[in-house]
């Protein structure tokens, strides 16, 4: 990085994914030229995995406490390469939002990447993502395409908004069975064309690259929310504004979709079954409160209640998956 302002923050929030980590800061570095002028940020929700020691002791650690930046120090003689990671130790899991509204605090440039710790970036889908926002005055955020493991599309970052038809037909299976059809299919989206850019409702917080002058018009990640739900309310906030979504998918990185939460078999690491009914948890606590902040007073008290006892039995299902072995997704 030159001494001039970066043209991109990076912020990577992470919490006890130390590999995961490790791999997504190495595949950002791999892949950034001369010409890139980047801020790299880690934010850790107070892991206890080692994740801090182990940046600290690979890269060349700015640390960033109470708005003071310093240079790590490392007894380890050559364990340190020159690219630098900012870092932020948080002293609790702050969840999602609010840890990702710290390393905003601390971002310099005019866009804002926020990237999970469980991905890793492939070839030139930073640069080009970046340079297709900037092209575009009407674009406030940005993804590009989001892959797993196995080759498949995280359907996160390419949705429609969860009214509660859309909610309906998708966890209801009828998306699956008419998947060209918008009527059926408005939160996969599957019916526009997924291999060419345009606009969307709503992207997922895995790769979710923001003009910072947008984010600050929404005020950045809702904090009412602690994991889960985060980036639809941002995308909603943001499309209120009147700012438009853009799915890029000419570019890619690979998701270890659920790495944090356990909820996915594309993790990229085990997770405790204690974890994943407390992720379960949260994702109902998300639906309601996304339904409740925009949807709720739009519908007659009868189906108000309906679809909240549907979130409810639908939390039951997932942690009844969850206990007896089945799979989440």
């Amino acid at each position: 990085m030159g001494e001039k302002n970066p043209d991109l923050s990076i912020v990577i929030l992470s919490y006890n994914v130390r590999d995961l980590l490790l791999n997504c800061l190495e595949s950002i570095f791999k892949n950034i030229t001369k010409e890139d002028n980047w801020q790299v940020i880690v934010v850790d929700n107070a892991s206890t995995d080692g994740s801090v020691e182990a940046v600290k002791e690979k890269y060349k650690v700015a640390e960033i406490n109470s708005g003071i930046l310093r240079f790590a120090q490392n007894d380890k003689k050559g364990a340190r390469n020159d690219n630098v990671v900012e870092l932020i130790e948080n002293k609790e899991n702050l969840g999602f939002a609010a840890g990702n509204n710290e390393g905003v605090k601390c971002a310099k440039a005019p866009v804002i990447l926020f990237l999970n710790p469980d991905t890793i970036i492939v070839g030139d889908a930073i640069q080009k993502s970046l340079e297709v926002l900037l092209s575009n005055p009407d674009l406030g955020a940005l993804t590009c395409k989001v892959e797993l493991p196995d080759g498949r599309l995280d359907y996160s970052c390419h949705r429609g908004f969860p009214t509660p038809w859309n909610s309906f037909c998708y966890f209801g299976g009828i998306s699956k069975r008419f998947r060209k059809s918008p009527i059926f299919s408005g939160y996969t989206a599957s019916y526009l064309d997924m291999t060419s850019p345009h606009v969307v409702d709503c992207i997922s917080g895995t790769f979710f690259m923001v003009r910072k002058i947008a984010g600050e018009q929404v005020g950045f990640w809702d904090k009412d929310y602690f994991f889960n739900g985060e980036d639809i309310e941002f995308c909603y906030r943001l499309k209120e504004k009147g700012w438009q979504i853009y799915y890029y998918p000419l570019v890619k990185i690979i998701h270890y979709k659920g790495s944090s939460s356990g909820l996915w078999r594309t993790s990229g690491m085990k997770v405790q079954k204690t974890t994943k009914l407390t992720s379960a948890s949260h994702a109902a606590s998300a639906m309601k409160l996304f339904y409740k902040k925009h949807y709720y007073v739009k519908y007659p008290p009868l189906f108000r209640d309906f679809v909240l006892w549907g979130i409810l039995l639908l939390e039951k299902y997932r942690k009844f998956k969850i206990l007896t072995g089945l799979r989440y997704e």
